[in-house]
């Protein structure tokens, strides 16, 4: 099993638990109490990883760490593009999700031993910085100038494409699946 996904997170939300509003992320003018996407991934992540440690299906999961979009002057709605010809620098990207990751997988690793699970880190944020090129950009759709060379496309700089990032991630996670020797 692979465990990925906290850029959902990063959306306007409120948060409920048991019927009952416990505050939002990013809900400007309304009377509710900011709590940011620190919280609701946080949860997250322990419910999943809870239930899987806590499992008795000797599971072999991966926790996959964010990756970055790479969109600039803008998001995918705004004339945001991911036309970067360099590689990021250490920090400018911000690293909170990829801190809440790292803590609860911590806090699941040792639980999951304990109950015959395996949890494996995959680690695909900084390999991901490097590759500012690995999303579909405006080809996501099919001949996005073939009408006209300086059309206004929308671009998308959040999801990946093959080849390449991805072909590492599924490497990384054959070499580890192999080298535990769960499956030789």
């Amino acid at each position: 099993m692979v465990i990925a996904g906290g850029k959902w997170f990063l959306k306007t939300a409120i948060y409920h638990e048991n019927d009952t509003i416990q505050g939002c992320h990013n809900c400007h003018g309304k009377n509710l109490t900011e709590l940011g996407f620190e919280y609701a991934y946080s949860k997250a992540l322990q419910l999943v990883l809870n239930f899987v440690t806590s499992s008795d299906h000797n599971a072999f999961v991966f926790l996959r760490t964010t990756t970055p979009d790479h969109f600039e002057n803008g998001e995918w709605f705004s004339g945001g593009t991911c036309n970067r010809t360099v590689l990021f620098k250490e920090g400018e990207v911000d690293k909170a999700m990829r801190d809440i990751e790292l803590e609860e997988f911590e806090k699941a690793a040792a639980t999951a031993a304990k109950n015959g699970a395996v949890m494996k880190l995959l680690d695909t944020t900084r390999l991901s910085l490097l590759r500012p090129d690995g999303h579909p950009g405006p080809y996501r759709q099919f001949q996005p100038f073939a009408k006209d060379k300086n059309a206004k496309v929308q671009t998308d700089c959040l999801h990946w494409c093959l080849p390449g990032s991805i072909d590492s991630w599924n490497d990384l996670v054959m070499e580890t699946m192999i080298d535990d020797g769960k499956y030789r």
